[in-house]
């Protein structure tokens, strides 16, 4: 009788004894196609990502991630990364991270993506404040996209060399910290969302150090139909003994028009300074390489992108959509270095690429993603004759 007694008490004492996390498998594969001229390229990617997260207490958790890649780049690789890996703590209105976390500064294409380091943030009527300090040199460099100088990027477009593991990897040993506020709802009639962010990087390699200050704002007006973003960056430019100013702005807005369907229609235009020849003014060099087209991967320096874009909920699972941006360069010498930019032209307006997407959901852990697209450089005046453009590519993600 007593045996029977303790193992029922031992039973139900069992749920408030045992650890409890949570554990997955995401598999993401993308292939694309596509040729500048009439060149053709395949590549294909094929990444396993597991992750696992538990409770630490009451007022604390942890969360673990990596990424295992076999792709095809002309030829084939394989590189493992550890992807977001943080321990959070939560003490009153307090939120302290540490380890590998996201981060991203309010316009989202200055600094965006995994850092290594800590942050906190502090929750108020005030709004929310912030502070964090990153190192990037641990980073996959691909996974990164960091490469502010000719240097780092020439050590970005080679692959992986496990025989020279430690030049080839990582991505460039550079020192971050922000300090931030955000409120989400600045008055009541109309509820403004604003950001403010103040960041600093550091170069720790190279012979040719290059440092930068950003100050960083943005506002959105969400209304009932609209929705309406406008914000700028000044950005302090040190490299070389130099010190330059570099400007960045956007202006985007968003309608939702009131179909028997969901479906939006966007504007943005987008601008980064280049190097005028004014004195003190200097390309824009945001920390994070974030392209600015599809098919024309632009890097914002020195460059003018106006893009419209329209997506439609066409079923409960499918989805349609498709974008035209324009690219026109903002200066003559900043952007000579990429494909299609005419070094020596006089003229500014680059050409306009067309996109297309199909997106399919059928359950949440399901997703496939079929895009297609062709840039045009006939429709600009620097380089007309060119050849076109384009690539079309399917991503397919199951998540377990």
């Amino acid at each position: 009788m007593n045996r029977r007694v303790t193992l029922i008490v031992c039973l139900l004492l069992l749920p408030c004894l045992s650890w409890a996390f949570d554990f997955g498998l995401v598999v993401d594969q993308s292939m694309d196609y596509g040729s500048l001229g009439s060149d053709g390229s395949f590549t294909y990617s094929g990444t396993l990502i597991p992750w696992f997260s538990t409770l630490l207490g009451d007022i604390s958790d942890i969360y673990v991630s990596a990424g295992f890649e076999a792709a095809y780049r002309k030829k084939g690789i394989f590189v493992p990364e550890l992807l977001r890996t943080e321990f959070s703590y939560y003490p009153g209105n307090l939120d302290i991270k540490a380890g590998r976390m996201y981060f991203s500064d309010p316009l989202g294409f200055i600094a965006e993506g995994l850092f290594d380091g800590a942050s906190v943030l502090l929750y108020s009527d005030m709004g929310t404040f912030s502070a964090g300090a990153w190192y990037t040199g641990l980073l996959y460099k691909k996974r990164a996209n960091i490469y502010m100088t000719p240097e780092e990027a020439e050590t970005h477009a080679r692959e992986v060399d496990y025989s020279d593991f430690s030049d080839t990897y990582f991505a460039p040993r550079r020192f971050a910290m922000a300090l931030g506020w955000e409120h989400m709802s600045l008055g009541t009639a109309m509820p403004l969302q604003a950001r403010v962010s103040l960041l600093g990087q550091f170069g720790l390699s190279g012979e040719d150090k290059l440092h930068s200050q950003y100050v960083v704002g943005k506002a959105s007006l969400p209304l009932q139909m609209l929705n309406f973003d406008l914000g700028g960056c000044l950005e302090l430019v040190e490299t070389g003994g130099d010190v330059g100013l570099a400007f960045a702005a956007e202006l985007g807005a968003a309608l939702m028009p009131p179909l028997a369907f969901q479906n939006r229609l966007s504007l943005l235009l987008r601008y980064s300074s280049g190097g005028t020849g004014n004195t003190g003014v200097v390309a824009f060099a945001p920390l994070t390489v974030k392209t600015q087209g599809e098919i024309f991967k632009a890097k914002l320096s020195g460059i003018t992108m106006m893009s419209l874009d329209y997506i439609a909920r066409l079923y409960n699972t499918f989805y349609a959509g498709v974008t035209s941006s324009y690219f026109i360069r903002s200066d003559k010498k900043t952007y000579s270095s990429y494909p299609l930019a005419g070094g020596n032209s006089d003229k500014h307006l680059l050409g306009n690429e067309f996109f297309f997407r199909l997106l399919w959901s059928p359950f949440s852990d399901i997703h496939a993603n079929l895009g297609g697209g062709l840039f045009l450089p006939s429709m600009g005046n620097v380089e007309k004759n060119a050849g076109n453009l384009w690539r079309i590519e399917l991503n397919v993600i199951f998540s377990l």
